[in-house]
């Protein structure tokens, strides 16, 4: 009797509970087969000697769908990669700065067609390059806006020609200089060409971190710390890592002359692992992918974290836009990015094309030069991770793992 009371109490419960319908169990089914496949494919990059390790990541509505770390984080040592190994993400720093720009939007302390010079007064009246003779004055001033779609003119010193090799010839994003000094080297060079006129890849971001100081009254470090990282929880992001982080930070490898992986920069002697004298606000940042997947959420939750308003929705939607004039089709940086826009702070796909790995419209995302990426496809709350630390910047795991992704996820 005990038995059968016992049987019909166990029978009860089963029926109380909420019902798994097919399609969930089908969903946690292809969740699985996707984060296994991923692995594999990672681990055998790592076997080939492609990659030396890796922390991916994928999350669709909130829920993580893949998060795993493979191989190693030091050729050298053969340390193991960890879900929180800390990747120097370099211009993945760009769309957390212009975050903060449109915060300082949203406060009426900064404007999108305000002239750079109301907040950096130094950098009035520019002028344009001209081979061959004098510079030309601008036809008007870079904007806000500008600074925040890579329109203002500005150059970096790895692409392009005089005005990109005047800027390696004052080291113009130097660690140990500072913001200061930064914008008084950057006002003696002439703009590459009339601003609103072409996507060039620049210090653009690094200015608006100038921006943001005189904007906030804050350093920019300690905009972002209380503005964005603390709000957020991103505990491991910052312009350097701490000691007590040390055992978690990644090297960065390259290649030697016999193509074999090499270590290039080794953790413990790391430029990163003290505070620098001007923060890049275009590449200086450290983090984890748990760290960037929050500021991920953020986005494709129209600004919002954990009922925190970090944003407002009009300031997403305007970020993840394309703001390119019509007579500018597409990016590149020494490659044609056919339609692929450019939003503040995000590259935008416009329109599919042979270019980009099977990328969606409507993606946007963006890289460091580390061979760090992330993407994301708003329309189907879908955020994707992908860290490596490996110069120059390859586009490896996005190029193996984008096609995959897409094709599983519904």
């Amino acid at each position: 009797m005990q038995i059968l009371r016992v049987t019909i109490l166990l029978l009860l419960i089963s029926l109380l509970r909420e019902p798994v319908c097919a399609e969930e169990s089908a969903n946690r089914t292809m969740a699985n087969d996707l984060s296994s496949e991923i692995s594999l494919r990672v681990d055998k990059l790592v076997d080939q000697g492609k990659i030396a390790g890796a922390v991916t990541l994928v999350s669709q509505n909130g829920k993580t769908i893949h998060f795993t770390a493979e191989g190693s984080r030091d050729v050298n040592t053969d340390e193991a990669m960890t879900p929180e190994t800390i990747f120097r993400i370099y211009s993945m720093t760009k769309p957390i700065t212009t975050a903060a720009t449109m915060q300082l939007v949203e406060q009426g302390k900064l404007a999108l067609e305000d002239p750079v010079s109301r907040h950096l007064p130094e950098l009035a009246n520019p002028v344009v390059f001209r081979k061959g003779g004098e510079p030309t004055p601008a036809k008007r001033e870079p904007t806000i806006a500008d600074l925040m779609r890579h329109t203002s003119g500005y150059s970096y010193g790895f692409v392009g020609g005089e005005v990109a090799k005047m800027y390696r010839e004052v080291d113009i994003l130097a660690r140990d200089s500072s913001m200061e000094e930064m914008v008084k080297k950057l006002a003696r060079i002439p703009l590459q060409e009339n601003p609103g006129t072409q996507w060039r890849y620049s210090i653009s971001i690094d200015v608006l971190g100038a921006v943001i100081e005189a904007a906030s009254g804050e350093k920019l470090e300690h905009y972002l710390a209380d503005h964005l990282f603390e709000p957020l929880g991103m505990v491991d992001t910052a312009f350097f890592v701490p000691e007590e982080k040390w055992e978690r930070f990644a090297s960065q490898h390259g290649r030697g002359l016999t193509g074999k992986l090499r270590v290039s920069e080794a953790a413990e002697k790391s430029k990163f692992l003290t505070p620098p004298g001007l923060p890049s606000g275009g590449g200086g940042l450290c983090s984890t992918a748990t760290d960037y997947l929050r500021f991920c959420e953020m986005i494709l939750n129209q600004g919002n974290f954990d009922g925190n308003q970090i944003l407002k929705p009009e300031s997403v939607a305007l970020m993840i836009r394309n703001q390119l004039p019509e007579s500018i089709s597409h990016i590149g940086i020494g490659d044609e990015r056919t339609g692929v826009g450019f939003g503040y702070g995000f590259s935008v796909r416009t329109r599919e094309t042979d270019w980009g790995f099977g990328g969606k419209v409507g993606e946007i995302g963006w890289g460091g030069a580390a061979s760090t990426h992330f993407w994301m496809l708003p329309s189907e709350n879908l955020a994707v991770i992908t860290l490596r630390n490996f110069m120059p910047y390859q586009w490896t795991l996005e190029a193996e793992l984008k096609n995959l992704i897409y094709d599983s996820i519904k």
